[in-house]
């Protein structure tokens, strides 16, 4: 009984019933739309037009009209209307005959009312006179006069009415969109308030900071403003300030929109949310009047947080703009937010969120102290975070608990961010669910690790034995290089079955460094250089194959020249621009003879590389022959495969094994309650540091802005 209640009350809420007002009290009526008045307003026409005209008239002939009706004395009266068309009015007495049959289902009730004939002229003053020249035999009393009326055709003032109505309807419907539903003549001042979704405490927000795996220190300084909000005189007791904005920067999938949806969940104070698109429209000054009406409705529920999403779309360097000498409606909108965050006017109780992939390209004004006191760099996820990640998006999917390891999935997806691991988890469901599994097991999940890094398989492409031979040697020989040079990044497992627009691929385990030394680097260039160089140790000739090779080797090689200084010619000279400012700069920040050595820098780079790598593969043809002879059997071959060949690598202990050894060490400490250590500061005061902070502490170097992906050769 209460299921069927709750339905009928699902169903009412559906159709428009029961919904309740705003405030809260339910409502027993549908909720009133002005279309429905509008709807009203053409029935009614419909309607008046329908009984104003009466019955429908049945048209005759003039020979009918004098020898049937108007000499036999049938015909009451005759009105001529307009003109045109003159209306025959039979005798009440006379049709009730059968003559009259067909008059009688156009008349009225009785058929008292008319007319119930009528005749099309051409002019009144001929119709009269054939009138009377009709009537010459009879009688002066029997005679019958037409008169004259004229009249207002509704339906002709309808007809050039209805287009000024529909033009009418129109412009009102596009007043209402871009008032955002309002109603009334008014609608047009509505294109500029703010579009921005508020969510209050009312709000059911089920996401919390439980939710957002990894991301510690961004969590960390975003739940610091947060517990501002919750308890403030924490905070002021000691003098201090709440901030004013917090600026999320990182790249595209990391979480910071995520982020953001947590804070709401856990501030508990009114929370705007809108997208820095949100302020871009095609009127002028419309971008700068929705900021003050954003900036007016949350000065009215402070304390609040404001949230913009791509901030970028409006927050872009001034006086960059391609578009020269036009009127930037875009920096208007971003002079108006620079003086709402901070401004001559006080703007106390109003926490700016706003997050962004592109900081390079941000003004300055924008970012200084005062509007955004905090950059948060939201990173790509580590390790560690990668398997916290992987924990929240397991938790839906029915997966072997027994024989699936989460720390080697993190170890399988270096560079992922998280909105890539949540697609690892979905796309290995839905393999094993095409696959009629119960559960999802390890295989499923490689195959979606393949399938998001590389594409899908395409087993049915027809390729020739030439073409097989060749992509299977270029593939081994990328395999042998990588396999006999120090720093190349492990090999996972070689393929030549072709897989979105490769016809092979090579997968490695690159090392998450957070520094690379010039001999890395030109590892990595042999072995990506190990294709072509296969192709012609082997056949005497190259291919297109190494196209994606060539592309990456040359940038690798013009970033240590130019950008790294790892070019003895060139010196420690750095010619990149993280800021930005040379996006449309016309000239270089070098000279013609620097950019001429520089490319022959890069050039010999490449080359002394490249013949590394032949006198790699020559040395050890005969194993790459039978490596490339297995591929051609088997098309996948991995790591223990290779170890069969050239046994295994002796290069030490990869980084790797490193970190894994520090996990264990710092796991041991934090078994020990003294192991914490204590470091004096500038005042003599004593700060606890963990072990994790004593190793961070003790690695030198500057964590990179991007980690470097899963890389895949690509034949």
């Amino acid at each position: 009984m209460s299921e069927n209640k709750k339905q009928e009350n699902n169903n009412q809420g559906k159709f428009g019933f029961n919904r309740p007002n705003p405030d809260g009290a339910p409502n027993g009526k549908p909720k009133f739309n002005v279309y429905w008045v509008y709807g009203a307003i053409i029935l009614a026409i419909l309607l008046l037009q329908f009984y104003s005209t009466g019955p429908s008239a049945t048209e005759v002939s003039w020979r009918k009209f004098r020898d049937e009706m108007l000499r036999p004395g049938d015909v009451e009266r005759v009105v001529i209307v307009n003109g045109k068309t003159a209306e025959i009015y039979i005798k009440p007495d006379r049709l009730s005959g059968s003559k009259y049959d067909d008059a009688k289902s156009s008349s009225g009730m009785g058929g008292s009312f008319g007319p119930q004939y009528f005749i099309s002229i051409v002019s009144a003053d001929s119709f009269e006179k054939r009138m009377e020249e009709a009537q010459a035999d009879l009688p002066e009393t029997d005679r019958i006069y037409a008169g004259a009326e004229e009249r207002k055709n509704f339906m002709d003032m309808f007809g050039w009415l209805l287009p000024i109505v529909v033009l009418v309807a129109v412009w009102i419907f596009i007043l209402r969109r871009m008032g955002g539903g309002s109603a009334g003549p008014g609608a047009i001042f509505n294109v500029g308030k703010s579009k921005a979704q508020l969510f209050d405490k009312e709000s059911e927000i089920k996401i919390n900071f439980k939710n957002v795996a990894g991301l510690e220190e961004a969590k960390t300084e975003v739940m610091e403003i947060v517990d501002f909000l919750k308890n403030p005189k924490k905070y002021t007791d000691l003098g201090g300030k709440i901030p004013k904005g917090a600026l999320l920067v990182g790249p595209p999938g990391t979480g910071k929109t995520l982020l953001a949806k947590a804070v709401a969940g856990e501030a508990h104070v009114p929370f705007f949310s809108l997208s820095g698109s949100d302020f871009v429209e095609m009127f002028v000054g419309v971008g700068a009047s929705r900021v003050r009406d954003l900036f007016k409705q949350a000065k009215e529920k402070a304390p609040c947080i404001i949230f913009i999403d791509e901030i970028d779309a409006i927050g872009r360097a001034r006086g960059k703009n391609p578009n020269m000498g036009a009127n930037d409606e875009r920096e208007n909108t971003l002079n108006q937010l620079l003086t709402e965050m901070d401004g001559f006017g006080t703007n106390l109780g109003v926490i700016i969120l706003a997050a962004t992939n592109r900081a390079d390209i941000l003004d300055r004004a924008l970012l200084r102290a005062g509007r955004f006191d905090r950059q948060i760099s939201v990173e790509l996820p580590d390790l560690k975070e990668r398997q916290e990640i992987f924990k929240v998006h397991l938790k839906p999917i029915k997966y072997d608990k027994e024989n699936i390891d989460i720390s080697f999935f993190a170890k399988q997806t270096p560079g992922f961010s998280g909105a890539d691991i949540a697609n690892v988890c979905n796309e290995s469901a839905l393999i094993a669910a095409r696959r009629g599994k119960k559960v999802v097991e390890k295989q499923d999940f490689l195959d979606a690790i393949d399938r998001v890094i590389g594409g899908l398989e395409k087993k049915n492409k027809i390729i020739t034995a030439q073409e097989k031979k060749t992509i299977a040697y270029h593939e081994a020989g990328h395999a042998t290089v990588s396999w006999l040079i120090e720093h190349a990044n492990p090999l996972v497992k070689v393929t030549i079955v072709p897989r979105g627009k490769a016809l092979g691929a090579a997968w490695y385990l690159p090392e998450e460094r957070q520094i690379t030394t010039r001999e890395q680097i030109l590892d990595q260039i042999c072995a990506t250089l190990g294709g072509r160089a296969s192709e012609e140790v082997n056949f005497g000739k190259i291919s297109t194959g190494a196209l994606n090779d060539l592309e990456r080797v040359t940038k690798q090689a013009y970033a240590m020249v130019s950008y790294f200084g790892m070019s003895e010619k060139i010196g420690n000279v750095s010619f990149f621009d993280s800021m930005g400012q040379s996006e449309y700069a016309f000239n270089k920040p070098y000279s013609e003879e620097t950019a001429e050595l520089i490319d022959k820098e890069a050039k010999t780079i490449i080359e002394e590389q490249y013949l590394r790598a032949i006198n790699i593969l020559t040395e050890n043809k005969d194993k790459l022959t039978e490596l490339s002879e297995l591929l051609l059997k088997r098309e996948v071959i991995f790591t223990e495969d290779l170890e069969k060949i050239f046994g295994k690598r002796d290069f030490g202990k990869t980084r790797w094994e490193e970190i894994e050894e520090l996990n264990h060490v710092e796991a041991d400490n934090s078994d020990d309650s003294e192991s914490d250590l204590s470091i004096a500061g500038e005042d003599g005061s004593m700060t606890d540091v963990k072990p994790e902070e004593e190793i961070n502490q003790a690695e030198s170097g500057k964590k990179s802005s991007k980690t470097e992906e899963n890389q895949t050769d690509i034949a």
